[in-house]
């Protein structure tokens, strides 16, 4: 891959990739979008409201899902299903500010939406703080690829490489290990969560 095929791809698609990567989880989408706002053409403004656009749909609808389905959509989620009345009280008590944090804590964006709809929290106070939230996360994570990307072109300068040939292989190997990263998070929740389902009550009592 050439760099001027790397950059007419990123270019075309970028702000399109960032919607719909941020749509689910986000944060490598919008962190790789911030860094190609310094890398390419992309406009970090761009990023970041592309990011928000791409949080704000994905989010409410989980909400309208959770709101709609209730606790049905709790059985697709034995972890959380089995702690249900605990995270229930935590969002009763501290549901405004889960509603505008919670997208900064991993392995929380979709779940936490659904189970706000499913708690009855109002739709017009989850859509403000959520748009507030993503706004926020949007511009700090955003920013923060940006800068990871100057850094890098820093770097890759003071070392002198070839910025045509470096960029595409730096890009992909952050990919890679995020990727890893987030493929033993994924493993070693799913196998914790069989071990509870397996343990059944007791495990509650303790």
């Amino acid at each position: 891959m050439t760099i001027e095929l790397f950059k007419e791809g990123v270019e075309t698609y970028g702000y399109l990739a960032v919607v719909l990567g941020t749509f689910l989880e986000g944060d490598i989408a919008l962190i790789l979008g911030g860094l190609c706002a310094q890398c390419t053409e992309l406009k970090l403004g761009g990023v970041i409201a592309s990011a928000f656009i791409g949080a704000i749909i994905g989010d409410q609808l989980f909400y309208n899902l959770g709101r709609l389905k209730g606790l049905q959509v709790l059985s697709y989620f034995p972890r959380i299903k089995l702690r249900a009345d605990r995270v229930f009280y935590h969002l009763r008590r501290h549901g405004s500010f889960i509603t505008f944090a919670f997208r900064f804590v991993y392995g929380f964006r979709i779940l936490t939406p659904l189970l706000l709809g499913a708690s009855g929290v109002g739709w017009g106070r989850f859509t403000l703080l959520n748009c507030l939230g993503a706004l926020t996360w949007a511009t700090l994570v955003g920013c923060l690829g940006y800068v990871m990307g100057e850094a890098l072109v820093l770097l890759l300068e003071h070392i002198k490489a070839d910025m045509q040939h470096g960029m595409p292989y730096i890009l992909a190997g952050v990919l890679l290990v995020v990727a890893l990263v987030r493929l033993v998070v994924w493993y070693v929740r799913r196998r914790r969560a069989q071990r509870m389902l397996a343990a059944g009550p007791k495990s509650e009592a303790c």
